[in-house]
């Protein structure tokens, strides 16, 4: 168990990072904040809104992970989905890297004897392997938000941070010429 745990975290943290430095590429093709807190419609939220969930929940969910509820009781979930003034892009940044840091050395510092404790999310009981994907899966989602909000509202070309359309043949070429195969 100790070595799958151990691939299982490694695997994990390699999958956040790669979320993280998508949505940090991403963000950063914003140049102007006003791009950075567009709203598109009534249903959809802006960078800005998706990016303050994001933050939220994970600070939430990693803060004191294996000792403390999942849902702080000094989140304002609800809170996340609205732009207050105090609400800048560089606000926002700093408690985005500050969800990222918790979520980043908390799964880091687990070890393989962490893998069959219990916490609790809302009160609701997880495994460790079924908070971490519960996690890991919202925050793909989001990230996923993300990527696509900013390629919406970004004026101009786009550097496309995975494959480019139209190249997945160039890609894999690549690949195979990097891996020797």
């Amino acid at each position: 168990m100790s070595a799958f745990f151990e691939a299982y975290r490694e695997g994990t943290l390699r999958v956040l990072k790669q979320h993280k430095d998508w949505a940090d590429k991403a963000m950063a093709q914003l140049q102007n904040d006003s791009d950075f807190f567009r709203e598109l419609g009534p249903r959809s939220h802006s960078v800005a809104v998706t990016l303050k969930h994001v933050a939220g929940n994970l600070r939430s969910r990693w803060l004191n992970f294996l000792s403390s509820d999942g849902e702080k009781p000094d989140r304002d979930r609800d809170n996340e989905f609205i732009i207050l003034p105090e609400n800048t892009r560089a606000d926002l940044m700093r408690r985005w890297e500050e969800g990222w840091k918790i979520v980043l050395e908390e799964i880091g510092n687990l070890k393989a004897e962490d893998a069959d404790k219990m916490v609790l999310i809302r009160s609701e009981p997880h495994s460790i392997p079924l908070a971490i994907q519960r996690s890991l899966a919202h925050t793909a989602y989001h990230v996923g938000q993300i990527l696509y909000l900013c390629r919406l509202v970004k004026e101009g070309d786009w550097n496309w941070l995975t494959i480019a359309p139209g190249k997945s043949q160039d890609f894999n070429q690549n690949m195979k010429s990097q891996h020797g195969k």
